[in-house]
């Protein structure tokens, strides 16, 4: 149920995740490689504990400095995927309006670039088709921005993993984080 594009996308939260290696003989353990040690302490302290698909994550400092690669052609169950250069990075720019917004995982989730056009059912759909149950929403004035609440911090996790950077045509990628809102 969770790849590295998923883990990516959940650890992206609090840091720029560089790679994500998940254990061939342990599948249900994973290496996270984060640019930089602040961001690997905040992305522990905030999903340490938290549930997903049930379980319940346990996220410890590595004893390895670096994810490595496996050699070429070898990495046959696509376990091990590197990051570093990827568009989705939400750290990259100093200063970046994300800094501001990290938050511990909540029911409550922030969507940013929602299309013209794209009203609240659609959104409260495809939440829903995503396996969450969508318990209250609120769009901002722009319409751009909108707060949807789910039943538990569990599907927001869920919800998020599969969600952020959602195509929603017209060029348009929706954003989603955890809000310190609710509604």
């Amino acid at each position: 149920m969770v790849t590295p594009q998923s883990i990516f996308t959940l650890f992206g939260v609090y840091g720029d995740v560089q790679r994500v290696k998940i254990l061939y003989n342990k599948k249900d353990s994973a290496l996270i490689q984060l640019s930089d040690g602040n961001q690997a302490q905040l992305a522990m302290s905030h999903l340490n504990g938290q549930k997903v698909f049930g379980k319940v994550m346990r996220v410890t400092l590595s004893k390895h400095q670096t994810v490595a690669l496996p050699r070429e052609g070898l990495d046959d169950q696509l376990l091990t995927k590197d990051f570093s250069g990827s568009p989705l990075h939400r750290f990259k720019k100093p200063g970046s309006k994300n800094f501001q917004n990290i938050f511990p995982p909540s029911s409550t989730l922030h969507l940013s670039n929602v299309r013209d056009g794209v009203g609240e059912d659609d959104l409260r759909l495809l939440f829903s088709n995503s396996g969450g149950t969508v318990k209250a929403f609120k769009f901002f004035q722009d319409r751009k921005m909108a707060l949807i609440q789910m039943t538990s911090a569990e599907e927001a996790i869920q919800t998020l993993m599969e969600l952020h950077n959602y195509d929603m045509g017209g060029n348009h990628h929706l954003k989603v984080s955890f809000s310190k809102s609710t509604i």
